[in-house]
């Protein structure tokens, strides 16, 4: 668990994965998972979800790229945790 833990945030330093921009295929706690997280951040930026989920989605690869991939580290994270974790990323690919 801990060389996943540090490759996933190596990963999130750097900004981006490559995975090819081909959705990566998610069980179902993490598409519940991949909901809270674009609930969360539609709280935290005062939009919708369907809006944070574009910008996820077809505006960057985050969802496919980072959020799925890195699912058993960031689960067991807290709710402010990950969102800043993911304001920072959005940041750094210039969605927001």
């Amino acid at each position: 668990m801990k060389v996943y833990i540090h490759t996933c945030m190596n990963r999130r330093k750097e900004g981006y994965f490559n995975l090819m921009n081909k959705q990566t295929p998610m069980t179902p706690e993490q598409s519940f998972f991949a909901v809270f997280c674009i609930e969360a951040l539609a709280d935290e930026l005062k939009t919708t979800g369907d809006k944070i989920y574009k910008i996820l989605t077809e505006n960057s690869d985050i969802l496919d790229d980072y959020i799925i991939p890195c699912y058993d580290a960031l689960h067991t994270q807290g709710k402010d945790f990950i969102v800043n974790e993911l304001k920072e990323i959005m940041q750094k690919r210039g969605v927001l």
